[in-house]
């Protein structure tokens, strides 16, 4: 699914084709931003931030959203889609290559300068140039929820996802519900900012050093399948800010207390 460092990927990708290139087709096909035309701009570079895409063309930066099923995939000019063209939200071609947008979400255009008004709310990002660990401990350390709940408020800190959250929580042998100022925010996120930035540049994402398929996670996704530590069942729950944002958890009774 994508997290911090699924994004991170897709978002290098798309710097790598498309920066310094002139846009020859712009065309987005979401409600409220289908009559901008960034046709002749330059691609300036398109830049992660947490989980969200920031793609400065000219004076502006079309900001996107991969949410949990959303993609960009680069094509050759004419080459044939690998998907239903009704999934397509949008598409920024150049001479070499088109960017096509598929299923993502929160697509919009703003002027460059305003971009804080998109991402200024975002806590620090591991996977940035700026990473500011103690802002993030800061902000960790003041949310009295649970630390699942904590962790998946992006406003605290920037990419980490429900799969991030089930597998930290596993390695600190921390439960999904205790409250966030019982936990060792310091050390949690010192390992999560590792994690996640050797998983940044691997093809696929693994926690427990396994890239073989099944073998990835510890806990995400393996409900009362056997800890591969203990081989106490796996218990599956949910927590969320509120009844509407509730998450599914995954952990193991006996490895985290």
């Amino acid at each position: 699914m994508p997290e911090g460092d699924t994004v991170f990927q897709a978002t290098r990708r798309l710097d790598e084709a498309l920066r310094g290139q002139v846009v020859t087709r712009f065309d987005l096909r979401v409600p409220g931003a289908a009559t901008v035309d960034l046709t002749g701009q330059t691609v300036h570079q398109v830049v992660p931030r947490g989980k969200h895409i920031l793609m400065r063309i000219g004076d502006q930066t079309l900001h996107s959203h991969l949410r949990m099923d959303g993609a960009w995939r680069l094509y050759r000019p004419g080459e044939k889609w690998r998907h239903p063209a009704f999934k397509v939200r949008a598409i920024v071609g150049t001479a070499a290559r088109d960017a096509v947008g598929i299923d993502i979400a929160e697509v919009r255009v703003v002027a460059t300068r305003d971009e804080g008004e998109l991402v200024g709310h975002l806590g620090p990002d591991p996977l940035s140039d700026d990473w500011d660990a103690a802002e993030a401990v800061r902000r960790l350390s003041a949310d009295t929820r649970s630390i699942h709940v904590a962790l998946l408020d992006q406003r605290n800190v920037a990419g980490f996802g429900n799969e991030y959250a089930a597998e930290l929580l596993f390695l600190r042998g921390v439960l999904p519900e205790t409250p966030t100022p019982d936990v060792d925010v310091d050390a949690l996120l010192a390992l999560g900012a590792r994690t996640i930035r050797a998983n940044r540049d691997r093809i696929d994402r693994t926690f427990t050093g396994d890239a073989r398929r099944g073998f990835t996670d510890w806990v995400y996704g393996r409900a009362n399948r056997p800890c591969r530590r203990c081989g106490t069942p796996i218990l599956r729950g949910e927590l969320g800010a509120d009844p509407t944002r509730e998450r599914v958890t995954f952990w193991c009774p006996s490895c985290q207390r």
